[in-house]
């Protein structure tokens, strides 16, 4: 998701830095954002506002060195969902990150905020700006303070997503899940407990809902389309909060990521993939 971000806010023309764990991720990041941007202009979906794909391109700058973000006005963590390797980051962050009044943001989709702010000396410039997968298409985003957070942290955060991207945000409360995945989660668990009692097909649960619900995808589809090792995450996470039986992950989820069967990241998950 790290990708959408840099290419939605280099689209609304600000100067990015990604940051990315070794060379060879780099240069992967690179290719997935040219062939993102191209894939747009095709379709006609690039605002001529943001300038052509090669412009788009020239303000996103890819590095491997946290130390390049060291003036940076916000920064947006969207790494792996796991809250202690969040934690480490943002104590880096806070050290890195000389700008006074930078808004330290993370993407995370379930981890708490709090956690995250008290880890650093400034909690009241940290936030959650969730995203939506695939970042260019989707218009959502949560915005998530801290009891921490300061009101002005959040309003600048508002502005940007809203007046710079050109996105649609909604006010989340601290809680694991926040809005969206707080209801999601439990239905997709829901769906492969059904799969996994042998009740019906991934085809036929998923079809199901695409055209007895209007879903766009079934739920399968999309635990695959978000990662099974994430909707896995963001399921612990929930339970760890509540303790109800509707957050636990079901033995099948649990075998599958062990398996390394993440879904369409991995090639094969419900489904199989090219």
């Amino acid at each position: 998701m790290g990708a959408g971000i840099a290419e939605v806010s280099a689209r609304a023309r600000h100067d990015v830095v990604v940051v990315e764990t070794s060379q060879a991720a780099a240069i992967e990041a690179v290719g997935r954002l040219e062939k993102s941007l191209h894939r747009a202009a095709t379709k006609g979906k690039l605002d001529p506002c943001a300038g052509s794909v090669d412009e788009i391109q020239r303000r996103i700058r890819v590095v491997t060195d946290l130390d390049a973000l060291a003036d940076c006005e916000l920064v947006v963590e969207a790494i792996f969902e796991d809250e202690a390797a969040k934690v480490a980051l943002f104590k880096r962050l806070d050290t890195v990150v000389t700008a006074p009044d930078a808004i330290l943001a993370s993407n995370t989709s379930s981890i708490p905020i709090m956690k995250l702010g008290v880890a650093t000396s400034r909690p009241t410039q940290v936030i959650g700006i969730h995203f939506f997968n695939p970042v260019p298409v989707l218009q959502l985003v949560e915005l998530v303070p801290s009891l921490l957070t300061s009101t002005e942290t959040t309003e600048r955060s508002r502005a940007w997503v809203q007046g710079g991207l050109g996105k649609q945000p909604i006010d989340c409360q601290d809680r694991a899940g926040f809005v969206v995945n707080a209801l999601l989660i439990p239905f997709i668990l829901s769906a492969i407990r059904m799969f996994e009692s042998g009740f019906a097909s991934a085809e036929d649960i998923d079809r199901g809902l695409v055209l007895g619900a209007a879903h766009p995808q079934g739920p399968l589809a999309l635990a695959d389309l978000i990662g099974l090792d994430t909707t896995k995450a963001v399921a612990e996470s929930l339970y760890e909060e509540f303790k109800e039986p509707l957050y636990a992950a079901p033995p099948l989820l649990q075998r599958m990521v062990d398996a390394g069967l993440l879904g369409r990241k991995s090639g094969r998950g419900f489904y199989t993939y090219n």
